[in-house]
């Protein structure tokens, strides 16, 4: 089987304690440091998701400007 440039796969083992270790290529691949937080998405179809570090940001900002935004048109009404 031909892998795709730029996929990837790889296999966790679940802890007693529910915790996974993210495996040292997909670490360095997406720049993964010890204390930094990952967002997880879940689907009960699809499953789990574990979004690019940078998305965390865009997702409140792309939130968070909504919301000013509808107070916007709610002041000017």
């Amino acid at each position: 089987m031909t892998v795709p440039k730029g996929k990837y796969a790889w296999t966790a083992t679940v802890g007693e304690k529910g915790q996974i270790v993210i495996p040292k290529q997909a670490r360095n691949l997406f720049d993964i440091k010890p204390g930094d937080t990952l967002l997880l998405l879940g689907d009960e179809k699809r499953g789990i998701a574990i979004p690019p570090k940078g998305a965390f940001e865009e997702l409140f900002s792309v939130a968070f400007q909504e919301k000013d935004n509808e107070k916007d048109k709610e002041n000017n009404e």
